[in-house]
């Protein structure tokens, strides 16, 4: 597929994917747009695996397992990808179908390191599948939010160094995707208990998740002090804030913020 083709492709299957991040996405500078557009791309392509509502245990476990495995040899083998996908065809997202797409899209100078992650977090989320997302511990927590999330504040970080030399501290990168999920853990808490799933510790309350979305965001302000490039920036404070008014929301007792809020949100970080 053509270059100029596959791009904008990408662009139309990230904004019918994610409400968050097209945005900020949108606004990075052409070689970030492609790079984190790809990134981004790639691990929702398992992440639909994961969450698939279709799918059951075993179908997760070896379709995850197996794209790890296929994910760490270059090239990429999208042939046998093809094939280990065949049988759920119909019912994957155009995102997942596509995963080599999103591989080749990634600039050769980084896509080692979004390989890696993607490696390393579909095996997690396999291992969080097969034990069927049981969080009894804080620590199960920070385990879990790790592999669905601070992988991804990880790459972020590789990614910034590599683009301009940005160094960023890795341990406050996790707790920037961390309190990003943690925020999400919130606002699909009946959803996922309807589903059978509670990602909260045992003895725990609201309160106690709402304290750990905190502290973890609190960790993802001291992240963004280490960046200077404001491209960069504009990206990380993006869904930042609107993880931070989301929580607010609904520690008000509202179930999330209107659009409305969210454009005023982008506007007033675009304007500063």
């Amino acid at each position: 597929m053509k270059d100029a083709q596959l791009q904008k492709e990408a662009m139309r299957v990230l904004k019918e994917t994610s409400r968050t991040f097209y945005i900020p996405i949108k606004l990075l500078q052409p070689t970030l747009k492609r790079t984190v557009g790809s990134a981004y791309l790639c691990m929702r392509a398992i992440d639909e695996i994961e969450d698939h509502e279709e799918l059951g245990s075993e179908a997760k476990q070896h379709l995850l397992r197996t794209i790890s495995d296929l994910v760490e040899n270059e090239p990429f083998d999208d042939m046998a990808y093809q094939e280990l996908i065949k049988p759920y065809k119909e019912i994957l997202p155009e995102v997942t179908q596509r995963l080599n797409d999103w591989i080749a899209f990634c600039p050769d100078g980084i896509i080692h390191k979004v390989k890696e992650s993607l490696s390393i977090m579909a095996r997690g989320m396999a291992d969080w599948v097969e034990r069927d997302w049981r969080v009894d511990t804080k620590e199960d927590l920070d385990e879990y939010t790790y592999y669905v999330a601070g992988l991804v504040g990880v790459m972020l970080s590789d990614i910034w160094e590599w683009h301009d030399g940005t160094q960023t501290d890795r341990g406050l990168a996790i707790g920037y995707g961390r309190g990003l999920q943690a925020v999400n853990i919130l606002r699909n808490q009946e959803e996922d208990a309807e589903r059978g799933v509670r990602f909260v510790p045992a003895g725990w309350t609201r309160d106690d998740l709402f304290e750990y979305a905190n502290e973890n965001l609190r960790q993802a302000d001291l992240y963004m002090k280490d960046i200077h490039t404001r491209n960069i920036l504009l990206f990380c404070r993006i869904p930042l804030e609107l993880a931070k008014k989301t929580l607010r929301a609904m520690e008000k007792g509202r179930e999330k913020i209107s659009r409305d809020e969210v454009e005023e949100t982008v506007d007033d970080i675009l304007n500063d």
